[in-house]
């Protein structure tokens, strides 16, 4: 099979196909470092560490580097607020991001270039810019022209007819109807304070598009294969990455562009702006376990919006518990266990396949997740049948174990294998009981489990138990 992806740039799926061989490089948008990434944003990092991962499982070197804004519009106006100094304020949430990828099992870039550490890069490229006609100074600051790229707007289906002419915007953010000239270089204005760099195009920092570009270029050069990000960042920065990268080059910026769709609350995007935004640690002072917060970022299709509630965060927190319980149950096999399992290794071989056809469509993550939940009841209904031997255990935890190093989900997160030898007595009087239908006796036996600090679900793919928060 063949991974296809919907590449933005061309409004379609098409065949993954790298530049080279064997190696995939990747530029994803990193945080702006302004304050705390919120839910919304980690749903884009997910697709993100998904689409590696999953890159990786097909046999790829991925080599990512993503970026971490740290002087913006921003980032100058908050940590004046504060009293700090622009690299005191935004190391504090650039911690607080490297946390929070921890806690949700995103693997590390290769690289994170700080926009504040490629001046240098930035400065050369608007020289560029302005010998080769594309850029021009105004007023202390330096604009791209984009009257002079005539294929701006393929990313976004922006006419340039449409834009205003001669407008020029010095905002990092704004909306298709609002500019035309795009700044590059932002020459120094009083409200920057000590924020500035003298260069030798002028005293002042660098507008947020050249950033990108500078260090994306730096790590991958001319030409790359994959750069993604959340659908709002499609204008205007990654059009205006597009403009500025290749006009200074004359070469194809990136092959694959690839968007995830926003997270919705109450039927709005979450976003600061609009102060409907939940942030991860927010989330796990309730409780919540961080992997559960993951499942529900992938539950849906990358491209498709999904709406993030708590009642969905709990079923997500049921679903991963309940794939922890296969595979502790898978786990806790007899050594001296025998069956006859042709069925479920037949079972196993065709949900991967399954998973694997998932994948290659565009990265299907609900059906993919579908394939390892039949996975699990398949193995929990060969073992309440005691139609398992080790050797099919070993082969089925391999499967499961192989799946997730795509998912991200299970690895490293199963509680120990085996009860207190009390605790595993009564877990399975209750199991006969619940055999027998003798639900009083299942309902007693739940309730001294519990008075033990395990804590008791019946789920579609078998019983799973999990200690209780001390």
């Amino acid at each position: 099979m063949t991974l296809r992806i919907m590449n933005t740039l061309k409004r379609r799926l098409q065949r993954f196909e790298p530049l080279r061989k064997k190696t995939v490089r990747m530029y994803t948008c990193g945080p702006t470092v302004w304050n705390y990434a919120h839910v919304g944003n980690f749903r884009t990092y997910v697709f993100q560490d998904i689409l590696r991962r999953y890159l990786e499982y097909k046999g790829y070197k991925v080599v990512q580097a993503t970026n971490i804004t740290d002087v913006d519009d921003r980032t100058i106006r908050e940590s004046k607020a504060e009293g700090e100094t622009l690299r005191e304020y935004t190391r504090r949430y650039e911690e607080a991001y490297y946390a929070d990828l921890e806690a949700l099992n995103i693997k590390k870039a290769e690289h994170y270039p700080r926009a504040t550490e490629h001046i240098d890069e930035m400065v050369a490229l608007v020289a560029r810019l302005v010998r080769k006609g594309f850029a021009y100074e105004a007023e202390g600051s330096v604009y791209f022209d984009v009257s002079k790229f005539s294929r701006y707007g393929r990313l976004s289906g922006t006419r340039l007819s449409e834009l205003k002419p001669g407008a020029r915007v010095d905002s990092d953010k704004y909306d298709k109807d609002e500019a035309r000239d795009f700044v590059l270089w932002k020459g120094w204005r009083p409200e920057d304070g000590d924020v500035f760099w003298e260069t030798p195009i002028g005293k002042g920092r660098p507008g947020w598009h050249i950033e990108c570009s500078a260090m994306s270029m730096k790590y991958f050069g001319s030409t790359f294969d994959i750069h993604s990000g959340g659908e709002d960042l499609i204008f205007p920065h990654h059009e205006n990455e597009i403009a500025q990268s290749e006009a200074a080059t004359g070469k194809r910026f990136v092959k694959y562009w690839l968007h995830s769709a926003m997270l919705v609350v109450g039927g709005r995007k979450m976003a600061k702006s609009s102060g409907n935004f939940l942030i991860l640690r927010d989330l796990l002072s309730k409780g919540y376990d961080p992997i559960s917060v993951r499942y529900l970022l992938m539950s849906a299709h990358y491209r498709a919006q999904l709406n993030f509630s708590e009642e969905a965060l709990q079923d997500a927190e049921k679903s991963v518990e309940a794939l922890r319980g296969t595979l502790r149950r898978i786990r806790s096999i007899d050594p001296k266990s025998k069956g006859k399992g042709a069925e479920l290794r037949r079972r196993l071989s065709r949900e991967t396949w399954e998973f694997e056809k998932a994948m290659d469509d565009d990265l299907n993550t609900p059906r993919a997740l579908a394939a390892l939940h039949h996975i699990a009841r398949a193995v929990n209904r060969a073992i309440d049948e005691g139609n398992v031997s080790v050797q099919d255990a070993e082969g089925a935890y391999r499967t499961m174990s192989n799946l997730d190093s795509v998912l991200g989900i299970l690895a490293g997160q199963e509680e120990p294998a085996t009860l207190p030898p009390d605790a595993e007595r009564l877990m399975k009087a209750r199991n006969e009981a619940r055999a027998r239908k003798d639900w009083s006796t299942a309902d007693r036996l739940r309730g001294q489990l519990s008075a033990m600090g395990i804590a008791i679900e019946d789920t579609a793919t078998g019983t799973v138990w999990k200690r209780k928060p001390q």
